[in-house]
């Protein structure tokens, strides 16, 4: 069973709650969402196999820890997803970035995929999947379909606030995906957003409506 791991660190909660405050502009949202995305790569990726090298610092010769094994992929959902992979980027500057387009449907409340376009060796990199909102988890659900059905096998999922009816339909979909959460909220509302939540993640990271 895979694990489900929210984030208790100071910064990320703070730094979440400005996010929640509707007075926060869409800049400051936008750098805030970068902010977060950089602080809980560090944790997620905190398992990565390390190699022990030699190389020669300026004082003398040394045997040092670099990392080894599986390549990264950062997949967002888009498109609100794209508002993490920036920070990402900057702790993992070699990840590749592919792209998995959703939107709910208003009616249904259920994911429909416009747009999937994935790293060609997928197949041989461990994959993070981001979404800022894990909230009736369709979308993050149909977003592992598509990329397992491309060949992924080592896949984690990635957001910034949860509802637990989410986390439960992802857990059961996907048994085998790792969920990091920067912060696990109170339920759905009957609109199917969350509650308290911080409202459309994509409105506030693109300053729309």
């Amino acid at each position: 069973m895979a694990k489900v791991m929210v984030f208790d660190h100071p910064l990320i909660q703070h730094k979440v709650s400005l996010m929640r405050d509707k007075n926060t502009p869409s800049k400051e949202f936008r750098n805030l969402a970068r902010e977060v995305a950089m602080l809980m790569t560090y944790e997620v990726t905190r398992d990565l196999p390390t190699e022990e090298v030699d190389l020669e610092t300026p004082i003398c010769p040394a045997r040092v820890k670099m990392l080894a094994g599986k390549k990264l992929a950062i997949i967002p959902i888009l498109r609100a997803g794209l508002g993490f992979v920036d920070g990402m980027l900057e702790i993992i500057p070699s990840a590749k970035v592919g792209h998995v387009g959703l939107y709910r449907d208003p009616d249904t409340k259920e994911p429909v995929e416009y747009y999937c376009k994935l790293p060609e060796d997928i197949d041989k990199r461990r994959v993070i999947i981001v979404d800022p909102m894990l909230a009736t988890g369709g979308s993050a659900v149909a977003a592992v379909d598509f990329v397992k059905k491309n060949g992924a096998k080592d896949i984690s999922f990635m957001c910034l606030i949860a509802a637990p009816e989410g986390i439960e339909a992802l857990e059961t979909a996907h048994p085998d995906v790792n969920i990091f959460i920067a912060a696990k909220d109170e339920k759905l509302n009957e609109n199917a957003y969350i509650v308290p939540g911080l409202g459309d993640a994509g409105d506030r990271i693109f300053g729309t409506k």
